[in-house]
């Protein structure tokens, strides 16, 4: 048996987009996020596109839908209180939109301003008709995102991959 800690999460989720032919990847930097979007960017059938602000992403998800294209968003729970009136669009359009979610503010987190969000996170979604799926172990990643992808796609809802900040790792303070 395979040790869970040594599961590539970040390639799982690039095999699934790949498999399901994503060729969008939208994104506001977040470390936890870093090794997948240098995947995607290294794949030269993927356009990966930094933003300035998540609500951004989802106007350009959209709007690739439109065009005949699959894309998703990367996000960190703080970015999640950025989009909730962007959320409407999909939802009211009945466009199919993925999120994957990084959480901050959950296990030992260290700055104070982080829990709230990360708190709030899925009260947010949910009240924008997002489906919610969590994965709080690297052996479930693969999978859930892809159980989350095929809902929006099939269903023409939104859906969102929390990634459990247990196992992605709480950030440390460092004194200088």
């Amino acid at each position: 048996m395979s040790d869970p800690d040594s599961v590539d999460w970040h390639l799982d989720i690039f095999n699934v987009l790949r498999e399901q032919d994503f060729s969008l990847m939208a994104h506001v930097p977040d470390a936890g996020h870093t090794p997948l979007i240098k995947m995607c960017e290294a794949a030269n059938d993927m356009d990966v596109v930094t933003l300035t602000t998540e609500q951004d992403g989802i106007g350009l998800i959209c709007g690739a839908w439109a065009g005949g294209r699959k894309g998703v968003l990367l996000m960190q729970s703080s970015g999640v209180g950025n989009c909730a009136n962007a959320l409407a669009l999909p939802a009211i359009c009945r466009i199919p939109f993925l999120t994957i979610v990084s959480m901050r503010g959950e296990w030992g987190e260290f700055i104070p301003w982080q829990v709230p969000m990360g708190q709030g996170t899925p009260g947010v979604l949910e009240a924008m008709n997002v489906r919610l799926f969590r994965a709080d172990y690297k052996t479930e990643v693969g999978m859930t995102v892809d159980a989350a992808a095929r809902l929006a796609h099939n269903t023409r809802q939104s859906a969102a991959v929390l990634l459990s900040q247990k196992m992605i790792g709480a950030k440390q303070f460092k004194e200088g």
